[in-house]
């Protein structure tokens, strides 16, 4: 072998090799660099006979027929159009045009086998409008090191708090889906989205409310962003009832607003605390549940009508609270039927779902069971090492994974101490604001030596 051919052969080794190392630690960069164009040479190659092994091909038409006919051959099957493709951070994006007679679930039905024909990590289908779709050819696990992207828009009530599977963010927009349930085991990650939601709600003008009965230590390090804090069962049952004479305030400041006067124009009527002047207008507020079942739980058949009255104002606040813009963020460990009476109608006023690995299909039924039976098998199925991974139902339909930034308990502590000057004065929740005292001093008991 000459050197000329060792040096080239030795050169093939070291590229190969960066190029490994590219996919695995910096996927991003072998997507953008090298991995788009071997995969659009494969898909441009083989479209048309990927789709008729998929069976997403159609009877040709008439007059393909005929055509056939008079030239003596046989006629070829309908593929449906590539209209359009587009290169993304994360993969690929496919215009296409359906058939007559398709419609979006064939392809949804078809994405497994898309994604073994173009070796692609995972295929996601989206309807774009009447006759057209999109396909998303995820290149890599985007899940797998969860990068957000640097600029993300920020609204008021819209938070990023994860990426999904198919590369896009996820936003919490408590204006579209009000209540939202979030669950998941221990060490699963629901801290951390909890912690991501509450970082990006600390920067805006929105009142902070929480109940966390394992005697505050999963929200007392916000306690100088929140408005309120209740520690023991006892301290929510009051706190919820408060809530709830706030939110029938803001009732009636709306229906004292709703054209009592003969002369306000009619485009100024509203139904909501949105359509108030700005300087009458509520601050919004989040009422964020650590642990639900402690809510549920009872010791005695003494407790019990304490506990159903506790629950009864959670669900008036769900079932009536986003028109006063009060919004609820219900967490748990599980969440059943077997907590007792008002379960099911508190799952049923939270139109947002989040399902984090569980130790029970129950709790997964629960969340995700009247979204798709698909998602319930999916939430069930987190390993336990992806923490942050879960299972959501979207605004727009159906279901998605997702997998939240690591943020840590510091990182959202010192954002809400960033914004103390935006936590809002509510004088009907002064009694259960937060203090802060002093760090005390810890005795320290000398030894003698014997």
């Amino acid at each position: 072998m000459s050197g000329g051919t060792l040096a080239a052969l030795v050169g093939l080794v070291v590229v190969a090799a960066l190029l490994g190392w590219l996919r695995w630690r910096r996927p991003v960069w072998y997507w953008l660099g090298f991995g788009w164009l071997a995969t659009l040479v494969r898909l441009t190659g083989s479209f048309r006979s990927v789709m008729e092994a998929c069976g997403l091909t159609e009877h040709p038409s008439r007059s393909r027929v005929w055509l056939a006919a008079a030239m003596d051959r046989v006629p070829e099957r309908a593929v449906p159009k590539l209209r359009g493709l587009k290169i993304t951070r994360s993969g690929l994006e496919l215009r296409i045009k359906l058939l007559p007679g398709q419609e979006v679930l064939d392809f949804d039905a078809a994405t497994e086998r898309l994604r073994h024909s173009w070796r692609m990590h995972g295929v996601h289908v989206k309807a774009l409008k009447p006759g057209y779709l999109i396909v998303r050819l995820i290149a890599y696990d985007v899940l797998r090191r969860v990068q957000m992207p640097r600029t993300v828009e920020s609204e008021p009530l819209r938070v990023p708090v994860a990426l999904r599977a198919d590369g896009a963010v996820h936003v919490r927009d408590f204006r579209a889906s009000p209540h939202e349930l979030v669950i998941g085991a221990t060490e699963s990650g629901k801290s951390v989205y909890l912690r991501g939601l509450i970082k990006g709600l600390a920067a805006q003008r929105v009142a902070l409310v929480g109940i966390d009965c394992k005697w505050g230590v999963e929200l007392a390090p916000f306690a100088r962003r929140l408005s309120a804090l209740a520690y023991t069962p006892e301290d929510a049952g009051a706190l919820l009832d408060v809530l709830v004479e706030e939110m029938t305030r803001r009732y009636e400041l709306i229906r004292a607003s709703q054209g009592l006067d003969p002369d306000l124009p009619m485009e100024s009527l509203t139904s909501d605390v949105w359509g108030l002047p700005e300087d009458i207008r509520p601050v919004p507020l989040v009422l964020i549940v650590d642990e639900v079942a402690e809510l549920f739980l009872i010791v005695s058949k003494a407790d019990e009508k304490k506990r159903d009255h506790m629950v009864t104002q959670l669900v008036r606040l769900a079932q009536l609270g986003r028109a006063a813009a009060i919004y609820l963020e219900i967490c748990g460990q599980r969440f059943g039927s077997e907590l007792g009476s008002g379960a099911t109608a508190l799952r049923a006023q939270l139109s947002g779902r989040v399902a984090h690995r569980v130790n029970d299909e129950a709790s997964a039924k629960m969340a995700l069971g009247d979204i798709s039976l698909r998602a319930v098998s999916a939430a069930t199925a987190i390993a336990a090492e992806r923490r942050g991974t879960a299972v959501i139902g979207l605004v727009t339909g159906g279901w998605a994974r997702i997998r939240s930034p690591f943020v840590s308990l510091d990182e959202a502590a010192a954002a809400c101490a960033k914004h103390e000057g935006l936590t809002p004065d509510i004088p009907s929740l002064e009694a259960f604001r937060p203090h802060r005292p002093a760090p005390a001093e810890i005795p320290v008991q000398a030894t003698q030596n014997a």
